[in-house]
């Protein structure tokens, strides 16, 4: 089968089109026909070799975590999926025509999801889900404000937060409000306003999605005992009076199956076009969006 193969740390001259062997589906997997992968973050992040420390690889590597396509073969003790059902799946070398992963790693596609809208959804997605569920942990009327609310993940820490009870405020960009007030949103904040960030009542939590001085003017509007949750880790000055912590450094893994649902998605992208991608994505959002979607370990800061 072909596949997108990184063949060493380095920028996008390092992709290149190969033939490799083609997978076999082995007891509780699924083998799958891609139709679409997309580029995020951490892909580009593998690529240029910024989290060997933590993440190495060995070359050459199919890089890849979200795809959508169709099913080919369900292994030994598959259950749940058969032949022909279409899916996407968070797992791991995506950038090939055919993939493999355990059960949990797929969920079946709503009848109206395209194909390739549906594989820019699983990492963005389940980030947004953990920022949530996990860091800031929201409780019913709690007020929560999203920074960087029109980006892919912060839009799925937004639909998160909103099926909890959360009362939700987006905190975007002045041109962006507009756009922002669709969200379904109790309200809307332009985070470049110093006079709006001023009237902003006070916060029960932040999931931030933007970080630096966005996150840090925030601080202050978070009641005692509030949380903060980042996708980009401690905020500066979040100590000051206040305990944290950190969930374990990785990806987003629990069962996709019970955790993906309709959500609006950012870009996909075609095998053949690899290298553009992720030059595109290296440099910033390629088909819009608040910014440059980003992942990483979530954040809680406690009794502020």
């Amino acid at each position: 089968m072909k596949a997108i193969v990184l063949t060493g740390y380095g920028d996008v001259d390092r992709l290149e089109m190969r033939e490799v062997p083609e997978p076999r589906a082995a007891a509780g997997e699924l083998k799958v026909r891609v139709s679409a992968s997309s580029v995020n973050a951490v892909d580009w992040k593998i690529r240029r070799g910024d989290m060997k420390a933590w993440m190495p690889v060995e070359f050459p590597h199919i890089l890849g975590r979200d795809t959508s396509g169709e099913v080919v073969e369900v292994g030994l003790q598959g259950t749940g999926f058969k032949v022909g059902d279409r899916v996407l799946g968070l797992v791991r070398q995506a950038y090939a025509e055919y993939v493999t992963a355990p059960l949990d790693a797929w969920a079946l596609l709503p009848p109206k999801l395209d194909l390739k809208d549906a594989a820019a959804l699983p990492v963005v997605a389940l980030t947004g889900a953990q920022l949530i569920e996990e860091a800031v942990r929201p409780r019913r009327n709690d007020l929560l404000l999203v920074t960087g609310a029109l980006g892919s993940v912060a839009r799925s820490a937004v639909h998160a937060a909103t099926k909890l009870g959360a009362r939700v405020i987006a905190g975007v960009r002045k041109g962006q409000v507009p756009e922002a007030a669709k969200l379904g949103v109790e309200s809307v904040v332009a985070l470049d306003d110093p006079a709006m960030v001023d009237r902003i009542p006070l916060l029960d939590s932040i999931a931030d999605t933007v970080g630096g001085e966005t996150v840090a003017r925030l601080l202050p509007r978070v009641r005692r005992g509030g949380t903060i949750g980042s996708v980009l880790g401690e905020p500066s000055g979040a100590r000051s009076g206040a305990s944290w912590f950190a969930p374990s450094r990785r990806m987003p893994t629990r069962s996709v199956s019970r955790r993906l649902r309709r959500q609006s998605s950012p870009v996909s992208w075609s095998s053949q076009s690899g290298d553009v991608f992720h030059s595109q994505c290296t440099r910033g959002t390629p088909a819009g969006g608040e910014g440059r979607d980003r992942e990483g370990p979530a954040h809680r800061v406690t009794d502020r």
